[in-house]
């Protein structure tokens, strides 16, 4: 093959003009990302290996090497794992699937430190060479392919990049970077050694560099001809709790994670038995922006007898733990295991149960510090209540560390905290869900439980009212919606108010009467109440039915929604409830009590301008 120019993707070309103009902050990411690649090179080579030893050629033994030539100003990282081809080298280092060039340069914030670690998030870490190179070349040859099917890639980081057909009698990769004039500090042993082990002491295979010493005569360093490793070569995970300091926990996630922050907390065991295996899992500080998406791949890394099977290995553990993030190593798995495997087999039940546990676990102890916990509950708080619809076996336990707003307490609190409160002789944990905080504190279905300092529960996440359904007591005590069902206080609520209640129900029957009828194609029934103070109509559904928030989100979600008939409850003390009766406008009233009562709950009426017709027309 002569030798070829071609032009970069789009998005390539742009990538490589930020990396080469902006992200200087933190240079030292080039060594990081680009040993990564060759672990993961290797990772791959053994993988393969698994379906075809004879892939490893004549060299079983994988490891990376760094080294640099001062006079002729370059370093170069090389593998001996799974290689490129010509036309993966077009591919790989040409173009950037999935658009991650274009999801990175939309995540950058102005503040170089952190954009400069987000370069590996993405799947763009081989460009960082560019931040500290002025040209790059890329020699390598696919496991499996003949020597004279080696490949030589070659860029100045511009537009283009030279491809052409070498000699290569090493399976593998070599990158070679060309330094910049003001990347001459790299080009020393010592430094080189320090970002590694800072960076990639984690990485199980070997690093090796070749070993220096000073010769006096000369005045200067002499190479030995002797390569040593200048990582522990041993995965960290591997490794005895005693011998880790936290630093190297929390450098071992960002590198895992491709996260800037440190995580909250982290949990290290062997775990023996009828299955054996080791976990390092992880609660990050903050949520990833796509949490959300359905697409999102999610899951831990999945070793087998420290062998590397897959990412995101979702089979580890469950949904609504998605954002855990770690490793797991097996003793037990075969290495030939499969995704479709993995949902099958009874040792990974049992690993994913035993991560289930431990990561609940690790949200107990933390829930003791008050400001951690936090941080974590407006993260993730969302996401843990699927649990309750999810994970039957664990229901107890995600309970007790959820925590919500309430009309009582100015900081969340938890189910625990909110029973230990309550008044002598309730008999109920109440709660109103609805769209936002404000409609919450607001909701006319509060008025009596304000008036007599009854507690409130405000629950505002958009899951809440679908896992509420899944939780309907909590250590014995039932939980209540305020918005579901007549309101009963029980012993909170005195036999003279319930005399009351019941000599207005009788008085106001034939204006009820005269309501049902006016409102028959919008409320399931009309009533009289005892849980308004201030205003004159609310809107309460049948225990068991649909909310009417319940059923708009469902519809705004595109999903198939049921037909909600609520109920109208009135307010018979009420100055304008009291008008109707005489009031030669009676059906406009009633539809006007029926809307506003909608809108009070952050509802909206079937028909908005017949509601403003209604109004103005009283007005006039």
């Amino acid at each position: 093959m002569s030798k070829q120019t071609l032009s970069f993707q789009a998005e390539v070309a742009q990538l490589l003009h930020l990396v080469t103009h902006s992200l200087y902050s933190n240079p030292d990411i080039f060594l990081r990302e680009l040993v990564s690649n060759a672990s993961d090179a290797c990772d791959k080579l053994r993988f393969e290996a698994l379906n075809n030893a004879a892939l490893f050629e004549d060299a079983p033994n994988l490891d990376v090497r760094v080294g640099f030539d001062r006079e002729a100003r370059t370093i170069t990282i090389t593998d001996n794992g799974i290689g490129m081809s010509e036309q993966e080298a077009i591919e790989h280092l040409g173009t950037i699937a999935k658009s991650g060039t274009k999801d990175f340069m939309n995540r950058l914030s102005g503040d170089q430190k952190q954009d400069a670690q987000l370069i590996g998030q993405f799947g763009v870490g081989f460009y960082s060479g560019f931040i500290v190179a002025d040209t790059i070349t890329v020699e390598s040859r696919r496991a499996g392919l003949p020597a004279a099917e080696g490949v030589r890639w070659t860029s100045g980081g511009t537009g283009e990049f030279e491809v052409e057909a070498i000699e290569r009698a090493a399976r593998g990769t070599s990158v070679t970077l060309h330094l910049r004039e003001d990347a001459s500090d790299y080009l020393d042993h010592w430094r080189l050694k320090s970002i590694i082990g800072k960076y990639s002491d984690h990485i199980s295979l070997p690093i090796l560099m070749e070993k220096e010493e000073w010769d006096a005569e000369k005045s200067e360093y002499v190479r030995k001809g002797e390569w040593e490793a200048v990582n522990s070569a041993n995965a960290l995970w591997a490794r005895s709790k005693k011998d880790i300091s936290d630093e190297q926990y929390a450098e071992f996630y960002k590198n895992l994670s491709y996260d800037t922050q440190a995580p909250l907390a982290w949990s290290h065991n062997r775990v023996e038995g009828s299955t054996e295996y080791t976990q390092l899992l992880y609660i990050p500080g903050k949520a990833p922006q796509d949490l959300w998406n359905r697409d999102r791949k999610a899951g831990i890394k999945l070793y087998v007898k420290r062998v590397f099977i897959m990412d995101e290995a979702e089979a580890l553990m469950p949904s609504y733990l998605r954002w855990v993030k770690g490793v797991v190593d097996s003793a037990d798995l075969p290495l030939n295991v499969s995704r479709e495997l993995l949902q099958e087999s009874r040792d990974v039940k049992a690993i994913r149960e035993g991560n289930t546990r431990r990561v609940l676990a690790m949200l107990d102890d933390l829930s003791k510090d008050n400001e951690k916990y936090t941080r974590f509950y407006a993260e993730f708080g969302s996401v843990l209540k699927e649990g309750l619809g999810e994970d039957f076996a664990n229901r107890d336990k995600l309970a007790r560390l959820l925590r919500f707003a309430s009309t009582s307490e100015a900081d969340l609190t938890s189910l625990a905290d909110y029973k230990a409160r309550m008044k002598e002789g309730q008999t109920a944990i109440y709660y109103i869900t609805a769209d936002n905080l404000s409609a919450a504190k607001n909701s006319p279905q509060l008025e009596v439980f304000r008036k007599k300092g009854i507690e409130v529960l405000l629950m505002t996440d958009r899951v809440d009212e679908w896992a509420l359904s899944f939780l309907t007591e909590f250590d014995g005590t039932p939980l209540q919606s305020v918005a579901k069902g007549a309101v009963d206080l029980g012993s909170l609520q005195d036999e003279e108010e319930k005399k009351a209640a019941e000599a207005a129900a009788e008085v106001f029957k034939p204006v009820l009467e005269r309501l049902k009828e006016s409102l028959k194609d919008k409320a399931k029934d009309v009533r009289v109440t005892s849980r308004l103070v201030d205003s004159p109509a609310c809107l309460v559904v049948e225990d068991g039915d649909y909310s009417t928030q319940l059923a708009r989100m469902l519809k705004q979600s595109g999903q198939p929604a049921p037909q909600v008939k609520p109920i109208l409850e009135v307010n018979a003390e009420h100055a304008l409830v009291k008008k109707l009766e005489a009031s030669e406008h009676f059906d406009d009233l009633a539809h006007i009590l029926f809307d506003q009562a909608l809108l009070a709950e952050g509802g909206l009426p079937d028909d908005p301008a017949a509601y403003v017709k209604r109004v103005n027309a009283l007005l006039i």
